[in-house]
């Protein structure tokens, strides 16, 4: 997959984790949908050093999906801890 491809991958994921993880962030949406993207990233080089799931070039691939949205929800409640989940 090219590197767009993998920003627009971490927007959807970004935004999917948020409707998971309801609530307010630290951040706000801009800060959310970055760190889709990060998560993004940081699924598909986990999936593809530890799980033995190498990231396909196929955009529509389950596993490509999944990694990238646990990636995702797995920074946004990082995020939450580190920061607050509530802005003030």
């Amino acid at each position: 997959m090219s590197f767009v491809a993998w920003i627009v991958l971490g927007l959807v994921a970004g935004a999917l984790a948020k409707l998971l993880l309801p609530g307010r962030d630290p951040g706000g949406l801009v800060v959310t949908t970055l760190i889709g993207v990060a998560g993004s990233f940081v699924g598909g080089w986990i999936s593809a050093k530890f799980l033995n799931r190498p990231v396909t070039a196929q955009f529509f691939d389950l596993a490509t999906w999944a990694s990238a949205i646990g990636g995702a929800l797995v920074l946004l409640i990082l995020y939450r801890i580190v920061f607050g989940n509530s802005r003030d």
